[in-house]
């Protein structure tokens, strides 16, 4: 079943790249008593995910913060190096926290898994983006596959 406005955001565990390296963070510490604006890519370096939809939360990111957002946060299929090498190459620096979903499990949890088997990719997280409050989803922007309409910083703004 599919994650839907309501629902609290379950809890597990994550990963991000520190200064010491990968570390675990909770979706606890991530969420609870904060308004997070979180976005899933299918992959990092991909094509959509590189050109629009990361750089479209960095370039939003003062915007949000100034509508009361406390996070901003990425997430997707990869592991915490992957995600730390996208952030850089993107420039992102503390503006998008970029979480790592390595085995999917977060995804499974949510229900928004993508079956990219046929592409040799595996399966991946759909492309969404949600505001959390609290712990707790206020908006959630799920695309089909493919797409890129909903999820995008500017629709999310409006939302916040």
């Amino acid at each position: 079943m599919t994650i839907k406005v309501g629902d609290k955001i379950p809890s597990m565990k994550l990963k991000h790249m520190t200064t010491n390296g990968p570390a675990e963070i909770s979706t606890d510490e991530i969420f609870s008593g904060k308004k997070v604006a979180l976005f899933s890519v299918p992959g990092a370096f991909t094509p959509t995910c590189s050109a629009k939809h990361l750089p479209g939360y960095v370039e939003k990111a003062a915007e949000m913060k100034k509508k009361g957002v406390s996070t901003i946060a990425c997430i997707s299929v990869n592991d915490a190096f992957v995600m730390d090498a996208w952030g850089k190459a993107q420039n992102v620096g503390d503006k998008v926290m970029m979480l790592a979903d390595g085995s999917g499990q977060f995804a499974k949890a949510l229900g928004v898994e993508l079956d990219l088997n046929a592409m040799g990719l595996g399966t991946r997280a759909k492309r969404y983006s949600m505001l959390v409050d609290n712990g707790v989803v206020k908006q959630l922007n799920l695309e089909e596959p493919g797409a890129f309409k909903v999820s995008d910083a500017d629709t999310m703004l409006k939302q916040i």
